[in-house]
């Protein structure tokens, strides 16, 4: 009081109060100023108090009852939100990606085996080509079944074009058709 003067509460304690709030919040980045309430106002509490004892004045009790930003530093953190979500979603979206990219590689190398096990069956077996026509036309009579526009096939007769069989299309080169002739055992 004799040091200060009378009106050392208007003068030391906006200063120190200040200074002390200046000095915690710089410790915390916004989103722990929210969430970590309690540790900033025990902060600067415990902070306050002890530069207000420096000056011989005795603080009953410290605490933080509003806290507000400014609207510059609003939209700065609103931002960054922004930002923080777009880059999540960005690395989400690079993750599906790569997901896909190794689903399909998964995909192609399993459509070259089954290629690759049908062109050996095929080598192996005449018989092979026959049952897939069967399957084929299986799957076409069925589709054609569930269509509303009507279709008729003459009878007996196979919905799949009829081509002739060669040795040159099985790449056995030029020579005669693959049927008769020798007998197998």
């Amino acid at each position: 009081y004799r040091r200060y003067n009378v009106d050392y509460d208007e003068r030391i304690l906006p200063s120190i109060c200040f200074e002390t709030i200046k000095a915690v919040v710089a410790k915390f980045d916004a989103e722990e100023l929210i969430t970590q309430r309690e540790v900033v106002s025990r902060t600067v509490r415990d902070l306050l108090t002890e530069r207000a004892d420096e000056f011989k004045i005795v603080l009953d009790d410290v605490a933080i009852t509003h806290l507000s930003f400014s609207p510059e530093f609003t939209r700065a953190i609103e931002e960054k939100q922004v930002a923080q979500q777009n880059a999540e979603r960005a690395g989400f979206t690079v993750l599906m990606n790569e997901q896909e990219r190794v689903a399909n590689v998964i995909r192609a190398e399993g459509e070259a085996e089954a290629a690759r096990l049908i062109s050996d069956a095929l080598k192996d077996s005449a018989a092979f080509l026959e049952l897939r026509k069967i399957d084929a036309s299986r799957h076409i009579s069925k589709t054609l079944a569930r269509s509303s526009n009507i279709t008729f096939l003459p009878g007996g007769a196979s919905p799949l074009i009829s081509l002739p069989y060669s040795n040159a299309r099985r790449g056995g080169g030029g020579g005669g058709g693959g049927g008769g002739g020798g007998g197998s055992s």
